[in-house]
């Protein structure tokens, strides 16, 4: 008879790993990544402040530190400085699920290092990948994603931003906002509605360089949580026909093409930050004793602790299936990544409340991690589509859209 096979022990918080959407190289990664992180990233201090040079200066450390690691390589494909032949959802929500419980400024810098060179990695040309994908892998070029606008956020159609040819090149005109990092990236994707041909003639996808003529940035914006943010005027800006993404026309399919790749992995980051709290609630908890026995025996803790737990497992089974049928059935995932993305970031909100709760007066205090992830954990409830436009993604996948 077959000898049985001996059952595979994962450390405490690891045992997610169990499910079937895995394989060993994603449960080597997931380890790996963890115990480095744990060695390597260092918690943001309680005093660092909004101030962009502070915040800029981390981030970029961050980035090369990223890069000399490997962990960057997960980011792009093969054979321009990646580790596989296409971009593996599965290893990137590993990934940013393992920094977001660590660092939440480390799991930024690792997903706009993806989300800036995603549309190469789908879209470009062998000549655009060997330009800009290795020193993404490296961690020596930094890349941001440029879409959103004051008057058109979650409904990108309504950009205003305008690209026109004139002769061998492009030429932008307009502003983007709540760009990441705007300030501080060596090129942006940037994404522009065509110029004098009808308000149904497409969008366009260029990458522009930083040190592109007409390029400047307008603003630095500061958040409850930092990191750099800021707004881009494209003033004449002129970028070369060798930079433009895809068909013209099509930019918006670049857009969409790539979001359906990263959103799951935002879900991902919202359930690394979820899983801190829960660490926090529960080391906090059976320390603190409240009318002679520890708080976490008491009920109405249990209630609370367990809630955290299955909306923590909820999500992460969400996500995971998310990530997995992208790689393995190989197609589009709007619809699992909406419920991933919109799922993870609300359950994260309720399970980091219910921590700072649990901590009382602890959990508010500045700098303390749980108050420190009440700040990071909402902004993701918006970025990349907000909760309402995941609703309605869903509605519409569903069938219910017009």
């Amino acid at each position: 008879m077959p000898t049985a096979e001996a059952p595979r022990v994962l450390a405490p918080g690891l045992e997610h790993l169990e499910w079937p959407f895995f394989e060993d190289e994603h449960r080597e990664l997931a380890r790996a990544v963890g115990e480095w992180a744990g060695r390597e990233v260092h918690e943001p201090p309680a005093s660092m402040s909004a101030s962009h040079g502070e915040v800029d200066a981390e981030c970029r450390a961050l980035v090369r530190l990223l890069g000399e690691a490997g962990w960057l390589r997960h980011v792009v494909p093969a054979p321009h400085g990646g580790l596989n032949e296409r971009v593996d959802a599965r290893s990137l929500c590993l990934l940013r699920e393992s920094l977001a419980r660590r660092s939440a400024l480390a799991d930024f810098a690792l997903a706009m290092q993806g989300l800036g060179a995603g549309p190469i990695a789908l879209h470009g040309d062998d000549a655009q990948q060997r330009r800009y994908l290795p020193g993404v892998a490296s961690g020596e070029r930094i890349a941001a994603f440029a879409i959103s606008e004051a008057g058109a956020g979650s409904d990108i159609a309504a950009m205003q931003t305008t690209a026109r040819r004139d002769g061998a090149a492009w030429v932008l005109d307009g502003e983007k906002t709540w760009i990441s990092n705007a300030g501080i990236a060596d090129h942006y994707v940037v994404f522009a509605r065509l110029a004098g041909a009808g308000a149904d003639a497409g969008f366009v996808a260029l990458i522009v360089d930083a040190d592109a003529r007409g390029l400047s940035v307008a603003e630095r914006i500061a958040l409850a949580a930092p990191h750099p943010l800021g707004t881009l005027r494209f003033d004449g800006c002129r970028v070369g026909s060798d930079r433009l993404l895809g068909e013209p026309g099509k930019g918006l399919r670049v857009a969409l093409g790539t979001l359906d790749l990263f959103r799951p992995s935002v879900g991902a980051a919202a359930l690394g930050l979820a899983r801190r709290a829960m660490d926090e609630a529960l080391a906090w908890t059976r320390e603190r004793t409240v009318f002679g026995r520890a708080l976490a025996e008491h009920q109405m803790t249990q209630v609370k602790l367990a809630d955290m737990a299955v909306r923590i497992d909820a999500s992460a089974l969400l996500v995971y299936r998310a990530a997995w049928t992208r790689d393995r059935l190989r197609r589009r995932t709007t619809r699992e990544a909406a419920m991933a993305k919109l799922h993870a970031t609300e359950s994260a909100q309720l399970v980091i409340d219910d921590a700072v709760q649990l901590l009382g007066a602890r959990g508010v205090r500045l700098g303390a991690p749980v108050e420190r992830l009440y700040r990071e954990i909402r902004a993701l409830r918006i970025y990349e589509g907000t909760s309402e436009i995941q609703r309605i993604v869903i509605a519409n996948a569903i069938g219910t859209g017009s």
